[in-house]
């Protein structure tokens, strides 16, 4: 009986470690995240495949932030530091969480965020949001310049994976 529990175990551990590993091997948008809206400072809407095609041919990193996100806020430092030392073909894309719009203009002003701004207006349970399997922000992605995920997930602009990633 103690067998079988403890394959039950091991199962079940390769299961998730399986599922984990796909989530973090994304070299590809889902069509739900791609007809995604977002929104312009000017309040002109865009799918997340429109905003993408603006940038195709450049690296970009995509910061999913909000101005209430103490996190957010520490790390902003830090990728203001990438952005001076990583500036060749790279687009900096910040998709904002924020809770309305005014409050997201204020952030980019209040916090001097530089690059280039949309405001994800499913919010946090909309189709890009989900799709990217969201689970904490800030979040940062890095698409290359074939429009491929190179880096899925990072939830902290120092991390290695996402300075490598910026190097190659």
């Amino acid at each position: 009986m103690k067998i079988f529990k403890m394959k039950k175990v091991v199962f079940i551990l390769f299961l998730a470690l399986s599922a984990c590993s796909t989530a973090q091997d994304k070299t590809q948008f889902s069509e739900k995240a791609l007809n995604d809206v977002m929104q312009t400072q000017e309040g002109t809407q865009l799918s997340f495949s429109e905003i993408l095609s603006k940038y195709k041919g450049k690296t970009i990193v995509v910061d999913v932030w909000a101005s209430w996100c103490s996190d957010c806020i520490k790390g902003m430092p830090l990728v203001k530091e990438l952005q001076k030392k990583y500036t060749k073909d790279v687009v900096y894309l910040f998709l904002s969480l924020d809770k309305n719009t005014n409050a997201w203009k204020k952030g980019i002003k209040r916090y001097h965020v530089e690059g280039e701004h949309y405001f994800i207006s499913s919010g946090w349970k909309g189709d890009f949001c989900s799709s990217i399997d969201l689970d904490w922000i800030p979040r940062y992605m890095i698409v290359d310049k074939t429009g491929k995920i190179k880096l899925f997930k990072a939830i902290k602009a120092s991390d290695d994976k996402l300075i490598k990633a910026l190097k190659e």
